[in-house]
């Protein structure tokens, strides 16, 4: 059985750091592609980041948060700095076998449990 184990969320002040931590158990995704989505309270889910051998972001986290990866350990890793309160959501990891980017969460085969961050003003 496939586990997303997702850590690190909490609350921080704006202008603030964060850093959430991905773990996968139960298979490799060394050669896939590992994401975080987010989804705040009344809005859809939304991409954040993803990578396979490069990097891709939202334009919104876009120069703040930084997405790496460690292979050794199966698990994605997510900074988040210079924190705003619109960052405010539950914090989702997902993974697909294949390296394939997509930014549509419905392209994705395991998911993680979510992480709240929450951001104040």
């Amino acid at each position: 059985q496939v586990q997303l184990v997702e850590s690190g969320g909490g609350l921080v002040q704006a202008g603030g750091s964060l850093r959430l931590s991905c773990a996968a158990f139960g298979r490799t995704f060394s050669s896939g592609i590992m994401s975080w989505f987010r989804q705040a309270p009344g809005k859809e889910r939304e991409f954040v980041a993803a990578v396979t051998w490069r990097e891709y972001y939202a334009d919104s986290v876009k120069d703040r948060f930084t997405i790496s990866r460690d292979n050794a350990k199966n698990t994605v890793y997510l900074q988040m700095n210079s924190l705003k309160p619109e960052d405010t959501a539950v914090y989702y990891c997902a993974a697909r076998p294949d390296a394939t980017y997509s930014r549509n969460y419905q392209g994705y085969d395991y998911w993680g449990q979510g992480t709240q961050v929450t951001v104040s003003s």
